[in-house]
C-alpha cells in the first residue's frame, strides 16, 4: 500500500469515526482530497485507492491536471475549484471543473453561467461564506448570504448546491465546534426561508473535520493529511 493510500485509509477511518460519535452515518459525509500543488501521478495514487473527488486552489495548476489525467483516461473523476477566481480565469474554470465551492460574487457567478459550455452539465457551485470575518479570507459576509443566493439560483448554467467555509484555525475544540454550527444554521435558514433544497455543507479540513461533522458538515476538504506536507517553493 502506497503512503497515499494508507493516508487516505486512515482519514477515511477518521471520517467514519467522527460521523459514529455525531450519530450519524458514514455516507452523511464525502471526502474532498485537496491535491493542490501535487502532481498527476499523487491524483493517480489516490484515484487507485479508490478517491474519485478532487480539490484544487490555483486553477492554472488544477486545469493541466484535468487534461493530463484525461488523457490518460481516468474516468469518473470530480474536480472541485475551491480557490478565489478572478474575473480573467472564469471561462478555464467553467470549462474544466465540475464544482466550484468559492462563489462570493455575483459578477463571478454569471461569468461562470454564461462561459459554462452547452455541452456540460451545469456547473455546481457553493457559496463561501467568511462566518468569523477574517480580513485575509475570501468570501461573502453572513449577512449577504441569502441575496447572493436568490441571485445565484437564476443563473440558467449553474446549480446552486450549498455553502463552503474556511474559518481561521481554532485551537479550542468548543469554540471549533460552535463556529461550525454557525455555518450549519445558516444554511438552515436558507433552506427553510428560501426552500433553496441546498444539499452541500462543505466545512472541516485535516485538523478540523470532526468538529465540522458534529456540526453537521456534508464535506470535508482534506489536504495534508492525505498528500503530506505540501511542496510550497522557498521564499
Amino acid at each position: 500500500m502506497t503512503t497515499i493510500a494508507s493516508n487516505l485509509q486512515d482519514v477515511r477511518e477518521r471520517v467514519a469515526a467522527a460521523c459514529r460519535a455525531a450519530g450519524r452515518g458514514a455516507s452523511d459525509v464525502s471526502l474532498l482530497a485537496v491535491s493542490k500543488t501535487f502532481g498527476a501521478d499523487a491524483v493517480l495514487e489516490a484515484y487507485a485507492a479508490g478517491q474519485r473527488a478532487f480539490g484544487e486552489n490555483y486553477i492554472q495548476e488544477g486545469v493541466q491536471k484535468v487534461q493530463v489525467l484525461a488523457q490518460r483516461g481516468l474516468h469518473g473523476l470530480q474536480w472541485h475549484c475551491i480557490g478565489p477566481i478572478q474575473s480573467n480565469k472564469t471561462r478555464l474554470v467553467a470549462e474544466h471543473f465540475d464544482w466550484v465551492q468559492s462563489v462570493d460574487r455575483l459578477r463571478i457567478a454569471q461569468r461562470l453561467s454564461d462561459q459554462r459550455p452547452a455541452g456540460l452539465a451545469p456547473l455546481q457551485v457553493c457559496l463561501q461564506v467568511n462566518m468569523d470575518g477574517g480580513t485575509n479570507k475570501a468570501g461573502v459576509p453572513p449577512g449577504e448570504v441569502a441575496e447572493l443566493a436568490r441571485q445565484v439560483v437564476q443563473l440558467p448554467r449553474l446549480r446552486l448546491r450549498g455553502l463552503m467555509s474556511i474559518p481561521e484555525p481554532l485551537a479550542d475544540v468548543d469554540a471549533c465546534r460552535a463556529l461550525h454550527a454557525r455555518t450549519r444554521a445558516l444554511f438552515d435558514t436558507l433552506n427553510a426561508e428560501q426552500g433553496l433544497g441546498l444539499d452541500t455543507l462543505s466545512m472541516g479540513m485535516s485538523a478540523d473535520l470532526e468538529a465540522a461533522i458534529h456540526a453537521g458538515s456534508t464535506m470535508v476538504r482534506v489536504g495534508t493529511a492525505i498528500f503530506g506536507t505540501r511542496p510550497y517553493p522557498a521564499a
